[in-house]
């Protein structure tokens, strides 16, 4: 019986394939940003229906909440002040919204809009309606119970538009 040598180059390759989705894999979980100073969780996206944002969830982190309402893309921040109040806006920027890019990444302990590069610390979201400014959800437009802030699908509707040429 004759030992077949095995072949060097196909080894080589499985362990180069290996090595590439092991570091594919690594890449997938960290942080987006190259330096690892971004930080930006999101949630599970939700379709025509309330966004129901758990309070234990929420922390000096923002946290997005994605939905999709009548195939508008949109999505919600969450985050909570350093005063220890859980704050939620519409991750677009209020002057900024047309453009597209108009949406916030957060770098550092300051949200950054990513077409006029402005920035906001989480004490400044949900603060005020107006200017270059997170747009805030205010305590009308949402229902706050012991352990969740529901923010309803019809207050979605209704903001939808605000995002027609989001993240385009």
């Amino acid at each position: 019986m004759t030992k077949t040598k095995p072949n060097i180059n196909r080894l080589i390759l499985i362990a180069g394939v290996l090595a590439v989705a092991a570091a594919a894999a690594v890449l997938t979980l960290m942080p987006r940003g190259g330096s690892g100073a971004e930080l930006n969780l999101r949630a599970a996206a939700v379709t025509d229906a309330d966004i129901v944002i758990s309070l234990r969830d929420v922390t000096e982190n923002a946290r997005f909440y994605p939905a999709v309402i009548d195939g508008t893309q949109l999505e919600i921040i969450a985050v909570k002040a350093p005063d220890g109040t859980v704050r939620t806006a519409f991750n677009t920027c209020q002057s900024c919204y047309g453009s597209g890019r108009g949406y916030y990444v957060q770098s550092g302990g300051v949200l950054v809009c990513q077409n006029c590069r402005n920035e906001f610390t989480m004490s400044q979201v949900e603060v005020r309606a107006g200017g270059c400014n997170p747009v805030p959800i205010f305590a009308a437009d949402k229902e706050v119970s012991g352990d969740s802030i529901t923010v309803p699908v019809g207050f979605l509707r209704d903001s939808a538009f605000i995002f027609g040429n989001w993240k385009a």
